[in-house]
């Protein structure tokens, strides 16, 4: 058993790189198969309808978890709300008032690394490193409906045929467009609401699909894979420099480091440090991928997928650095 229980903990901790492999594998391998090529069409619909799908159940799972007696609001929330709408609402604007392409990818970006919801993940690592698991979970409902509130109202400014478009031209954008708000809204704040719809009406199942929340992380693995395979896809057929794919890894790394660190800040304030430091840096990248290669500039997808790698290494960090801490006590 004890033998079982370990191979499972190697298993995990290396989903984050078989999840990127095969992502990538994957698509290069069934590229290369021209029998496949009639399925190319077919395929792209599939992950289209098979991605939300999957990211709606990570959430749902994750909020049948949630009882409205453990969520605990702090004032850190309200900072850390405004901190991460500020930064996305600048990067916006630097997206829309440039004419260069590359300086709006590498802002669009930092804006979805910005907005990006909390991950579902981040549970687990707050309550590995002895965090307040209801804090946390507080924050992720409210960036929840943040993203789902702000994402429809800007992106159809930046989402166009016109490569040129910016707020100097005003014609060629919308400023609304309730596709995209029917698309994002339900995604974000359906699961919560349909969990707590389960948990009055059938409280017993809600507890069973509780109790195997585990199943969202291999979700997620899933979802991160099409994830990449498809930021894979976008690369191949732009034809980026070295010097722009550079700059999106730069610019995810400084995203990362600059809202953990502004979570440890206000957490230290606030005496509560681990939950407010998961809440700002640990993201839902599986999202903002998705986000990235479905609304804007397909490139902006590669953002989430090195936030990932980001994210998850600085967590590693932290959990081998708190059980040293807990096995000198």
């Amino acid at each position: 058993m004890v033998n079982g229980e370990a191979m499972q903990r190697q298993i995990d901790k290396l989903i984050l790189p078989i999840a990127i492999v095969t992502g990538i594998a994957g698509y290069f391998i069934y590229t290369a198969i021209p029998a496949l090529d009639a399925t190319h069409v077919w395929v792209l619909h599939t992950v289209e309808v098979v991605q939300p799908v999957l990211i709606f159940l990570m959430l749902f799972i994750t909020f049948c978890k949630v009882r409205v007696r453990d969520l605990r609001f702090s004032r850190w929330h309200l900072y850390a709300l405004l901190m991460q709408v500020a930064l996305f609402a600048l990067c916006a604007l630097a997206a829309l008032s440039t004419l260069d392409s590359r300086l709006s990818t590498l802002s669009q970006c930092a804006m979805l690394c910005f907005i990006c919801p909390t991950a579902t993940a981040a549970a687990v690592v707050t309550a590995k490193l002895g965090g307040n698991v209801g804090s946390l979970t507080t924050y992720t409902i409210i960036i929840n409906l943040a993203a789902a509130l702000l994402l429809p109202l800007v992106i159809p400014m930046l989402h166009t045929d016109n490569a040129q478009s910016s707020i100097l031209n005003p014609s060629t954008f919308q400023l609304f467009n309730p596709s995209i708000l029917t698309k994002l809204f339900p995604l974000l704040i359906g699961p919560l609401l349909l969990a707590m719809l389960l948990r009055w009406v059938w409280p017993r199942l809600t507890t069973r699909i509780a109790s195997v929340s585990g199943v969202a992380f291999y979700i997620w693995a899933v979802s991160l894979t099409l994830a990449i395979a498809m930021s894979v896809k976008a690369l191949v057929h732009s034809h980026a420099s070295v010097a722009l794919l550079v700059g999106i890894a730069v610019v995810s790394v400084i995203a990362c480091a600059a809202q953990f660190a502004f979570g440890h800040f206000l957490g230290k304030a606030h005496d509560d440090r681990v939950s407010a430091t998961q809440s700002c840096g640990q993201k839902n990248t599986v999202f903002a991928m998705w986000v990235g290669y479905t609304f804007l500039n397909p490139l902006t997808a590669l953002a989430g997928g090195f936030y990932s790698i980001w994210h998850n290494l600085y967590n590693a960090k932290q959990i081998n650095r708190y059980e040293k801490t807990r096995r000198k006590t």
